[in-house]
């Protein structure tokens, strides 16, 4: 998601994690995370996700029943599902990992014609230092602000290949109608009204899509891809990277592996959805491990509620009984940043 933040620049953010990948046999110290990663990733049992065909969602039957049933169990015990038959054909899937390659395969010198300013968010780049103390991710990323129309800042669209930005908008759309779909089938599962969720993203909701490259690490006991982390987005849609894994997630204080599942998407909840739920849902922790050899690309899209909108739990999942867990909040992206950069969890600030 979008930050507000100030930035300051490590000397080694002059290069591309790309770069020292090729040029350095050990990554610099800003990147080595002294705690360890905790066991190897080899080690680590897969997560047990529902798999949730969207296409039965849908209808009255007991298929219908099972799936929502698998979407609330999934959404409350681990805060992930792998949605299936979701309605976007496999050979445009194949299309977005393909510009995506595309575009991480570029010179360096061209994709920096996209670089992210150093006091903003959207472009390409590398993480983003906060402090002389933070420990760096192992990626190159490209996160451009694709909704609303007037945030987008089109000199850091890439327009080579000269299909992305197409493809970009063509894929939020798309997304876009499954989480409306899931939104719905999320409140249904619940036993409330469908739009109950959708009302909270206002007029102007947020998409924001994230392209994501992960060169080979030689430390890869060492060094994390992305920090463990849980998203300030509503909802966030996952392409995963066909062959290759890397995305771990959090779970009664365990790791577990994320599985590869051809042809789904990979959905889990975000923090805003969780304050909606009143904590029924749950905001995953989340994290990227790196890869000794090989590459991995994968492409992230968040939807959130517009920046003026008050988020809070939804009429009907409290009461005397079930108080309410959270308080409510309008533009918690804003607060999102500022609170973690201090090593808090944003969320439980916001905890009765």
């Amino acid at each position: 998601m979008a930050a507000v933040a100030s930035a300051t620049t490590a000397p080694s953010l002059n290069k591309a994690v790309e770069e020292l990948a090729i040029s350095t046999s050990a990554p610099p110290e800003k990147y080595i995370r002294k705690e360890g990663l905790g066991g190897s990733a080899s080690e680590l049992p897969y997560l047990d996700i529902p798999v949730v065909d969207l296409s039965l969602l849908n209808s009255s039957t007991p298929e219908a029943e099972e799936e929502l049933k698998k979407l609330r169990l999934g959404c409350s015990s681990c805060g992930y599902f792998q949605a299936i038959n979701h309605g976007i054909v496999t050979s445009f899937i194949d299309e977005v990992h393909d510009v995506t390659r595309k575009f991480f395969k570029l010179p360096i010198e061209e994709k920096k014609k996209y670089a992210r300013d150093v006091d903003d968010f959207d472009g390409y780049g590398n993480d983003t230092a906060y402090s002389e103390n933070q420990t760096l991710d192992w990626n190159d990323r490209l996160y451009l602000n694709v909704k609303p129309e007037n945030k987008r800042k089109m000199k850091v669209w890439p327009e080579n290949p000269t299909n992305f930005r197409q493809i970009l908008l063509d894929l939020t759309a798309k997304l876009e109608n499954v989480n409306e779909f899931v939104s719905k089938a999320m409140a249904k599962s619940l036993g409330l009204e469908e739009d109950c969720f959708s009302k909270q993203y206002g007029e102007n909701p947020i998409g924001l899509a994230r392209f994501n490259f992960y060169p080979p690490c030689p430390t890869p006991d060492l060094v994390l891809a992305a920090k463990a982390h849980g998203d300030a987005s509503a909802m966030t849609y996952l392409l995963q990277d066909k062959e290759v894994e890397g995305l771990q997630a959090l779970k009664d204080d365990k790791w577990y592996k994320v599985r590869i599942v051809p042809e789904a998407i990979v959905v889990n909840v975000g923090d805003q959805i969780e304050i909606m739920t009143n904590g029924i849902f749950k905001s995953p922790i989340h994290r990227v491990t790196t890869n000794r050899e090989r590459e991995r690309m994968t492409i992230a899209v968040f939807f959130a509620p517009d920046v003026t909108s008050e988020v809070k739990p939804a009429e009907g999942l409290f009461n005397e009984k079930n108080p309410k867990l959270y308080k409510s909040i309008i533009d918690y992206t804003g607060n999102f940043f500022q609170l973690s950069q201090q090593g808090k969890r944003p969320i439980d600030a916001l905890k009765v």
